[in-house]
């Protein structure tokens, strides 16, 4: 009879890969995601390999009433989490720190909300933030350095009621940073670049500075093109410029440079060296001074406005989000959403109260919830100073990810309602696509 029982013990613990206490009930992941798939009728999609994964307790780890959770559960020992994308298919994906779910959002923004409720909590919060931001992204030490003000300028070309100019700066480490700067055609060169006396606005020009995101070709994009020089055909002083590894700097510091945390701390820093050249013009109002980007562009105008406080109007477009700190170390390289016991970019950006701001979101990204979830604490930020007018949201639910033509025209109803632009001059049509060697302070061989 023993002899019996152990031969069907043997044959049941070999039809099931010999599951015991012994080894912790242990299966191969990928044997264990197909039962997933045939017991909750989904399909999981994934790139990883997985092979030699085993997952200990593995069976017992499925919850019968939630694929959810039983996927969480099979996945966290190997840092992969479950993602919804649609009826019956869900994506595994690899843990990601700067991304969360909508949902995750909500709890955050929640929480926060219940640190302050009137304007002194919220400014010691704020106060907190801006310290320790700036303490966590590094940037301190580099402001401290002296750098010669080697700062070198192109031609100026001419176009249809703008002028573009290429320019070069030295930066830290003997670095530099390229990019245009595009103006109204009537401004004066040789008289804007003579040293600041004064402050008041009559006869000048509000400035906007333009860091890009990673669409393609950068700065010569095309649709940014538009951008910039319709805005300056408005009268507008715009500057757009390279990405850390990218354009010139790619020529510079390397392509892989950008994904490093050096590039989060030093695209900020050339933003910041920008300002200071542009703000030193006598032509610049000093209380029409703008930031506006998109995507990794717009991640970039939130941390800009948390780091100086001399931008008077912010507009990032397809970027700000309770739940997505920015899928590049450009944008989340260094620990800054650590910063305060814990934040995100709503939060950051709510530090730009009570002045001009302009959130543009679409249905298509991590911005789908600024209707419902992001704007409704912006607004509330903003009501502490009695100024939730300031803030506005233009959402475009059936638009994706770019900076297109609908993005775009949202940001020029913002500007001149905020700076007061010439309307009449709004004529993406009259904008000249230069190429990128027209674009570069230093040409590119060609072969």
């Amino acid at each position: 009879m023993r002899r019996i029982l152990t031969i069907v013990l043997l044959s049941f613990t070999m039809g099931v890969a010999a599951q015991n206490y012994e080894n912790h009930f242990t299966r191969s992941l990928s044997d264990v995601m197909g039962d997933v798939e045939r017991q909750f009728g989904i399909r999981l999609k994934y790139d990883m390999d997985t092979t030699g994964m085993k997952v200990a307790y593995a069976d017992f780890r499925i919850r019968p009433y939630s694929v959810e959770e039983t996927l969480t559960n099979i996945l966290a020992p190997f840092d992969f989490k479950p993602v919804y994308q649609q009826k019956n298919v869900w994506k595994v994906k690899r843990y990601e720190y700067p991304r969360r779910q909508p949902a995750d959002g909500k709890k955050l923004i929640t929480y926060l909300s219940s640190l302050y409720d009137n304007k002194g909590k919220w400014e010691a919060r704020r106060d907190t933030l801006r310290r320790e931001v700036r303490e966590r992204l590094g940037i301190i030490p580099l402001q401290k350095q002296c750098i010669s003000q080697s700062n070198m300028f192109g031609p100026i070309r001419k176009h249809d009621g703008y002028v573009v100019q290429n320019f070069q700066l030295t930066t830290i480490n003997g670095h530099s940073i390229c990019g245009s700067i595009y103006s109204p055609k009537a401004l004066s060169w040789k008289k804007g670049w003579e040293k600041r006396n004064d402050n008041p606005s009559k006869g000048k020009y509000p400035f906007i500075l333009c860091p890009n995101g990673h669409f393609n070709q950068g700065r010569y994009n095309a649709d940014l093109q538009k951008r910039y020089a319709t805005l300056a055909r408005m009268g507008a002083i715009c500057v757009s410029y390279d990405l850390w590894g990218w354009g010139e700097s790619e020529d510079e510091v390397g392509n892989e440079a950008h994904h490093t945390s050096e590039a989060h701390v030093m695209q900020a820093y050339n933003g910041l060296r920008i300002l200071d050249l542009m703000l030193s013009r006598k032509d610049i109002d000093l209380t029409r001074v703008g930031v506006n980007g998109g995507s990794g562009g717009g991640t970039q105008a939130v941390l800009l406005s948390v780091l100086d406080d001399r931008f008077t109007a912010s507009c990032p477009v397809v970027s700000m989000s309770s739940w997505f700190d920015g899928g590049c170390p450009c944008e989340s390289g260094m620990p800054i959403q650590l910063s305060g016991g814990g934040t995100c970019n709503a939060e950051l950006a709510a530090m730009f109260a009570p002045k001009a701001m302009m959130i543009v979101s679409d249905g298509g990204d991590w911005t789908s919830t600024t209707p419902e979830l992001e704007y409704p604490y912006l607004q509330r930020i903003y009501g502490f100073y009695g100024t939730a007018k300031m803030v506005s949201n233009i959402h475009l639910p059936d638009e994706r990810h770019d900076f297109g033509p609908n993005k775009r025209q949202a940001v020029y109803r913002f500007f001149i309602d905020a700076f007061g632009l010439d309307e009449s001059k709004l004529d993406e049509s009259k904008a000249t696509i230069e190429d990128e060697n027209t674009l570069r302070y230093k040409k590119k061989m060609v072969e």
